[in-house]
């Protein structure tokens, strides 16, 4: 069977975007796209200092964090691939857990939202109540509580959230009671260090001339 029937097909297309790499964010050029995944370029040059980086941090996880906004997509790939071509990096990205934005809302928001579940404690009404994280940006938090908690926006409080270290005063922004009796709140850091919010990229709107 030939296997060109068996590969997505392939559209050829420049766009620009962001992924989130050992640690920084890096600006990159889109040369083609499927179903399935994108082919991304590395916009600077890199020396070889650079490639043992960046293959160090691969060998850590594969999975990273990409931002197209011309395209509204977002969220988690895989590298599968990573060559070289012309003194620029090449990385063949499979989509894990991205999301196309109908409304355009990742494009308005200050901060990229990272979708990072994981265990932590606020305190509400006095007593610490165990919550479970939704997504995670560098302006703050949205969590889950398994019960239904009354509390008025604009309460500042105190939370830890152990997966990424995180800790200190925290402000409800907004609070949605859901049906089957569960809580959901948006919540924004207060004092704390943005600095401190390890592997989470910020992917703020990109500049256009």
């Amino acid at each position: 069977m030939n296997s060109m029937l068996l590969r997505p097909y392939r559209k050829n297309l420049t766009t620009h975007g962001l992924i989130y790499l050992a640690g920084e964010e890096q600006p990159i050029t889109i040369k083609n796209i499927s179903i399935t995944g994108v082919l991304a370029q590395l916009n600077s040059k890199v020396g070889k200092n650079d490639i043992k980086t960046i293959f160090n941090t691969l060998l850590g996880s594969t999975v990273i964090d990409l931002y197209l906004p011309e395209m509204r997509l977002a969220g988690e790939v895989e590298v599968i691939r990573v060559d070289m071509e012309d003194d620029h990096i090449m990385l063949a990205l499979e989509f894990k857990n991205v999301t196309y934005d109908i409304n355009d809302l990742l494009y308005k928001r200050k901060a990229y939202r990272k979708n990072l579940p994981g265990p932590g404690h606020i305190l509400l009404n006095g007593t610490y109540l165990e919550y479970s994280a939704v997504n995670v940006s560098v302006d703050g938090i949205m969590i889950r509580l398994a019960e239904s908690v009354n509390v008025e926006p604009g309460t500042v409080t105190v939370f830890e959230f152990k997966r990424l270290e995180l800790e200190g005063e925290i402000k409800v922004v907004w609070v949605e009671h859901l049906s089957e009796g569960g809580t959901l709140m948006g919540l924004q850091y207060v004092h704390m260090e943005k600095s401190t919010v390890k592997g989470i990229p910020e992917f703020a709107r990109l500049q256009t001339a």
